[in-house]
């Protein structure tokens, strides 16, 4: 394993904890019943209901879950054996029958089989992923001729965009085009807990264009049925967006950029 992705590791081991005891999961009210899934994706994905779906970067599984409660027989995947291991305690203690996997994205094919009809992934994974063209190739892989594949993400043009300051402007701080050696950060508060505090100093990200995300799917033989932008955001990315309803806006004044996009693919039979 490498220091990158020990790193990463090491703080999404950490992250959990702290997640699972979070307002922003919410873990109670999702054993009473209460769905994490956006409308966004519910729309767009539609009826589930008897398909077989892979979610990718699942985390400690609630948005798993929640497609099982919607009759998907899911599998979930994540590189953090900390969410594996919650996520599979949640699944027995709510009755479901997902499955839980312990591995690194690029190394999926090594650890399971088969082929699914839904290939899911949303909220922030991307960025965890040091080869986008690796990731087309698993998610090829996982996809049955004429499945689906849905990703909603955090768009790349906002990635490049200072996120910590307050001052209500868009200055562009990092890169948007791909390079082989991560971006550094030191980790500290989190999208569920601001003020959180990590053991593991430092995270390691790596940017992907729209265009090398786009051509990672379309290379494995992957029509693209849509490309949705969106100007707004599920969680407070800038100090200074606006909570309008369930999601983040940009205040008046600053020009609309996008800050989410969705995209929807089919595989050739």
């Amino acid at each position: 394993m490498d220091k990158y992705r020990r790193a990463n590791q090491n703080l999404w081991n950490e992250k959990t904890a702290i997640h699972a005891k979070s307002d922003f999961y919410d873990v109670e009210a999702f054993k009473a019943g209460k769905s994490r899934l956006n409308h966004i994706e519910l729309e767009e994905l539609g009826d589930v209901n008897g398909k077989s779906l892979l979610h990718l970067q699942c985390h400690f599984g609630l948005d798993s879950m929640g497609w099982a409660r919607l009759g998907a027989r899911v599998t979930g995947v994540d590189f953090s054996d900390k969410s594996i291991a919650l996520a599979r305690e949640l699944n027995t203690e709510l009755g479901l029958d997902c499955e839980f996997v312990l591995s690194d994205i690029m190394e999926l094919p090594d650890k399971l089989s088969g082929q699914f009809d839904i290939v899911f992934t949303s909220y922030g994974v991307l960025v965890w992923l040091p080869e986008i063209k690796r990731w087309g190739e698993v998610v090829g892989h996982f996809l049955k001729p004429g499945g689906t594949f849905y990703i909603v993400e955090y768009h790349p043009s906002a990635m490049v965009f200072d996120m910590e300051s307050k001052k209500p402007e868009l200055r562009a701080t990092y890169p948007y085009f791909h390079s082989t050696e991560p971006l550094l950060f030191h980790a500290g508060g989190s999208y569920a807990e601001p003020d959180a505090t990590f053991e593991q100093a430092e995270q390691f990200e790596w940017s992907h264009s729209m265009g090398d995300i786009m051509n990672a799917l379309i290379d494995q033989g992957l029509h693209i049925e849509f490309l949705h932008e969106y100007a707004y955001c599920d969680w407070q990315m800038f100090p200074f967006l606006e909570k309008r309803g369930d999601y983040y806006h940009l205040p008046e004044g600053l020009p609309k950029v996008p800050l989410m996009f969705s995209l929807k693919a089919t595989k050739h039979e």
